[in-house]
């Protein structure tokens, strides 16, 4: 799943081939990946790209007086396309879920892989009016995202793991499950640590965290977007790494396995060399 750091290359990316570009149409090849009505995706069609931004995760196209928002999900992603596209197929058949027409037939191929559909497409006039924007917390790469503000959050949360505070949107906007695993290892910290913790270890976090997302941001600077889940992939240090060794301490990843999920974490860095059965059984508090 795209999180912060590749949302915010794909705003950089996407804004310097959009922007003052003006809008053919959006076509619509999965219609259950749209998931509002007014205004319809008509209204797109002769209006200017005047911008392109991100909310945590969500992509906003800023054409005209709307507001295009993608969340790509799980599966979804996005891929520019130089020359008019070529003939879609069967509605609903393949990756393809939209499209994005610019006049002279470029644009924007918006995907998803699988079989499990949750790529969500808006046409707002307002980002708000889109549910999971107005539940967002603060941007963890905000100005006014500062230590103490992280150790109100954290302390507000109380005995809630930190994992989970981590990648709840509504808490702290933009990370996820890769990068709240590679943030906790960063900060040598369990992932089912308490929330609430002792000042030296929120400064420890916090600094994990601005050094983790800033870092991406920096390596993904210029990359272009076919490019950046593998760069995303290849500078994970624990994230989908089970059963290799890890890059600090040579301790071998492991992973806990979740219903819909898994998190990895190294036990030598992370919770003093104990291995993490599951959530139930092994709450360290490293």
């Amino acid at each position: 799943m795209p999180e912060l750091p590749e949302v915010h290359a794909l705003v950089i990316d996407l804004g310097a081939r959009l922007n003052g570009r003006r809008v053919e149409r959006l076509d619509l090849l999965s219609f259950a990946a749209l998931k509002t009505f007014d205004p319809p995706v008509s209204a797109l069609s002769g209006q200017y790209v005047e911008g392109v931004s991100r909310h945590g995760k969500f992509l906003d196209i800023r054409v005209g007086e709307l507001h295009l928002i993608m969340h790509l999900a799980r599966a979804g992603w996005i891929r520019w396309r130089e020359g008019a596209p070529a003939q879609s197929g069967r509605l609903g058949k393949g990756p393809l879920a939209a499209r994005l027409v610019l006049e002279d037939g470029s644009g924007l191929d918006i995907t998803e892989a699988g079989t499990k559909k949750s790529l969500a497409i808006y046409l707002v006039n307002d980002p708000v009016d889109v549910p999971g924007i107005a539940r967002l917390g603060p941007d963890p790469l905000g100005e006014t995202f500062t230590e103490q503000r992280f150790a109100d959050i954290l302390s507000a949360e109380g005995r809630s793991q930190i994992k989970g505070v981590l990648r709840n949107q509504s808490i702290i906007a933009g990370i996820g499950n890769a990068y709240s695993d590679e943030i906790l290892h960063a900060a040598g910290m369990s992932p089912f640590k308490p929330a609430s913790m002792a000042p030296d270890e929120v400064a420890r976090l916090y600094d994990a965290m601005q050094g983790t997302l800033r870092a991406a941001i920096a390596r993904a600077d210029g990359v272009a977007a076919s490019e950046l889940k593998r760069e995303k992939k290849s500078n994970l240090q624990v994230h989908g790494r089970t059963g290799e060794p890890c890059p600090v301490c040579g301790d071998t990843v492991r992973q806990v396995i979740f219903a819909d999920s898994t998190l990895q974490y190294c036990p030598t860095c992370q919770t003093g060399g104990m291995p993490l059965a599951d959530r139930v059984l092994s709450r360290l508090l490293m």
